[in-house]
């Protein structure tokens, strides 16, 4: 079997949130929110990233879209960030605002909240259209075409692209916002916990349309949870975020089986296991009347 290729290199990636104090508001210290990431991501792979929360997962996906500085001027991020698309390597940090742009149609980003998520005001059809609007050339019929055909691919009618989001049910909005991400073609998906938000029997119909999409568009996808049962379903590869280190990356048959590193087997002794013989047990509770 050929060795997989990567489609983003990420090396020694930190991030750093100054804190400020004082009269003058000088750094005094620095949440470190990421710190010396080395990872590669493979054309057509799932990566899951797991781990608690404030372990940095959130801000790993948010550092390689290069979003950190929209809400947090004052960031500090080092290391590289590479995206190879047809054998050219970009280098993606420190990128202007105009090269920034060419960039981000390889790589988009489905959202945890898929209720704040989508513009209230807008409706479907301007929601989907809105990142062909920046980042194509396409006429208004061509654009119109796209947008029915990926509410299609993600179960959705062309009829219900004139409707607004809470018009809506919550799994309903999360494939809306998954067509939106699709909009440019992009090669690489961030979806930052995108079924956590979504009650359990939607979260396995989001799950299954997500592995349909990126066997059908050979999509790479980093998959940011905390629920390792997902995880364990949806990635090829699993890697652990403890305070903002990589504390493990491998197979996710070999994460599972044979996990190598402490925190690792503490978020596995967390997965809720089955009792097959629950029920009867608490039947037995109820008739001793205890």
């Amino acid at each position: 079997m050929a060795d997989p290729k990567s489609i983003l290199k990420i090396k020694n990636l930190s991030v750093d949130f100054p804190i400020f104090g004082g009269l003058l508001q000088k750094k005094v210290d620095a949440v470190h929110a990421v710190k010396n990431v080395t990872m590669d991501l493979f054309k057509g792979e799932t990566l899951g990233i797991v781990g608690e929360s404030g372990s940095g997962k959130s801000t790993l996906g948010n550092a390689i879209l290069n979003v950190l500085k929209l809400t947090a001027p004052d960031v500090e991020i080092s290391g590289e960030i590479s995206l190879i698309i047809e054998k050219n390597e970009m280098e993606l940090l420190g990128l202007n605002k105009r090269a920034m742009k060419e960039y981000r149609k390889y790589i988009q980003m489905i959202f945890q909240d898929p209720y704040s998520s989508l513009n209230p005001r807008m409706i479907v059809k301007d929601i989907i259209k809105e990142p062909l609007n920046i980042n194509t050339t396409l006429s208004n019929v061509e654009k119109n075409d796209k947008v029915n055909w990926l509410l299609e691919k993600v179960g959705l009618t062309p009829e219900q692209s004139n409707r607004y989001p809470h018009e809506f049910s919550g799994g309903q909005r999360q494939r809306i916002g998954i067509a939106r991400a699709l909009a440019t073609d992009p090669d690489i998906i961030i979806a930052d916990e995108p079924v956590s938000a979504l009650d359990v029997s939607i979260q396995a119909q989001i799950i299954n349309l997500m592995m349909d999409l990126q066997d059908e568009f050979n999509l790479s996808i980093i998959f940011i949870a905390h629920d390792l049962s997902v995880v364990k379903h949806i990635s090829n590869r699993v890697g652990v975020m403890y305070g903002g280190e990589l504390v493990e990356i491998n197979q996710t048959n070999k994460i599972f089986d044979s996990p190598q590193h402490k925190y690792t087997n503490e978020l596995l002794r967390a997965i809720p296991q089955p009792d097959p013989h629950g029920r009867e047990k608490r039947k037995e509770l109820r008739l001793k009347g205890i």
